[in-house]
């Protein structure tokens, strides 16, 4: 396996496949870079270098106990950018991971990267606050919290075969893909994944989203029912300085993996634009 260590410890697991301009892409919670597969086979088929990586306590990355967190997660991703010594790169971040791209540049600027895309990221802020009053209740992340701790077999059966995928949706049938989620979720570590859901939900990424420069795509599905449509892409998109809003109708949270035709080809026409 190819791994990189952190600075305490961590053997961070990523894929390096292809050559030419490189994609890196940072999947969501709490799966792991095999989410991405039918995006890296595209890319990788139309002539790009394609990397993933698992975070910290994901996947077959180090189950260590501690650096759940934003910064922790942005900061491992410049360790592995940095040993890749990639330039010119193009990152692209699926809900969590749109949040770790977001710190990644403002925390460790963009010398190295070319462009960013956002789908269906987590950014600015998902937790209803004062200052955020079109959130989600903290509620709602506690209670993801208990079923992580007490019964986290049973709940990543459930988020796939319902809402991540619009699976709850009238005349629409559940397929292997939930099972394929499962996987990916069992894989990883639960105290990552209990602390994970702090990180994505809790975490202001208002700072973050102004320092960045580059050309930025913000994609999400108006029926995403895991980050919801109007509390997420079009703030982001007004911070962002190249900020760019495609908008899908229909299209539930994890439309890499339902809509990936349609995803793949806004992606490539992106890239080479």
């Amino acid at each position: 396996m190819q791994t990189v260590r952190t600075k305490d410890g961590v053997d961070i697991f990523y894929k390096d496949w292809g050559s030419g301009q490189p994609i890196v892409f940072s999947h969501g919670w709490p799966l792991s870079a095999d989410d991405w597969d039918a995006q890296m086979m595209f890319f990788l088929n139309h002539g790009f270098r394609v990397i993933a990586h698992d975070r910290r306590g994901h996947g077959r990355s180090t189950q260590i106990a501690s650096g759940h967190d934003m910064d922790h997660y942005a900061d491992d991703l410049a360790v592995l950018t940095a040993h890749l010594e990639l330039k010119n790169a193009i990152h692209i971040g699926h809900s969590t991971g749109g949040g770790e791209v977001v710190r990644y540049l403002a925390r460790h600027g963009e010398s190295r990267v070319a462009k960013a895309v956002l789908i269906a990221a987590v950014p600015p802020l998902m937790v209803k606050t004062q200052a955020n009053p079109g959130g989600l209740p903290k509620e709602i992340f506690d209670g993801f919290q208990a079923q992580v701790a007490n019964n986290r077999a049973q709940f990543y059966r459930d988020i796939p075969a319902g809402p991540f995928y619009g699976f709850n949706r009238p005349g629409i049938k559940a397929d292997e893909v939930v099972g394929n989620w499962w996987r990916q979720g069992m894989q990883g570590s639960a105290k990552a994944h209990y602390d994970g859901i702090v990180a994505f939900s809790q975490t202001d990424f208002t700072e973050d989203l102004k320092k960045i420069t580059v050309p930025t795509l913000v994609m999400h599905g108006d029926d995403d029912q895991i980050v919801p449509y109007a509390d997420s892409a079009p703030l982001s998109a007004k911070l962002l300085r190249n900020g760019i809003l495609k908008t899908y109708k229909g299209f539930p949270h994890g439309m890499p993996t339902t809509h990936a035709e349609t995803i793949n080809a806004d992606l490539l026409a992106f890239v080479r634009s």
